[in-house]
């Protein structure tokens, strides 16, 4: 069962989602299913949130969310630019209003100087357009991947909060 932090972001984002008929996807890499897990131990949560893909390797991210190849080849899978595609993969695959994507370097090993321990991309798709964040977490493998998680879940909430102009192709 994902932390408590992550079922209360949960269950907010699916009191915004139901309240203004809105849909969720996600695709994961160092999460590993973490963002699902907590959407899903919310009991009504089929009711909004359509799926998500665990996209761990590059073949993954490219056969599953038809992330270019070209894309992972020029700034890797621990990137803003390959966080936009998948969450845009996720967004078009699964037919949803919101989809978020992760990539990072959970750790203990994985790090390089350019790319550290810790280092994490979040990246959203809606209506609207595409955000990207960048993240820079400091603790344990286990602390990365919840604080990844997290920050997944307070996008989405941002975002399912401010789609009331989204949904009708206003700019925010």
């Amino acid at each position: 069962m994902a932390g408590e932090p992550l079922v209360g972001l949960a269950e907010r984002l699916q009191a915004m989602c139901l309240g203004r008929g809105l849909t969720v996807a996600v695709a994961e890499s160092c999460t590993g299913g973490l963002v699902a897990d907590a959407i899903t131990d919310v009991p009504g949560s089929s009711a909004y949130f359509l799926g998500g893909v665990v996209s761990y390797s590059n073949s993954a991210k490219e056969a599953m969310l038809d992330v270019p190849s070209d894309v992972l080849a020029a700034h890797g899978a621990v990137s803003a630019q390959v966080g936009r595609a998948m969450a845009a993969g996720a967004r078009a695959r699964f037919g949803a209003d919101l989809a978020a994507a992760v990539t990072g370097v959970a750790g203990p090993d994985g790090g390089t100087e350019a790319k550290p321990v810790g280092l994490t991309y979040v990246a959203m798709a809606g209506p609207s357009g595409a955000d990207v964040r960048r993240f820079q977490w400091s603790g344990d493998r286990a602390a990365n991947k919840m604080a990844s998680a997290e920050a997944v879940l307070e996008l989405l909430v941002e975002w399912a909060a401010g789609t009331e102009t989204h949904a009708f192709g206003e700019e925010p």
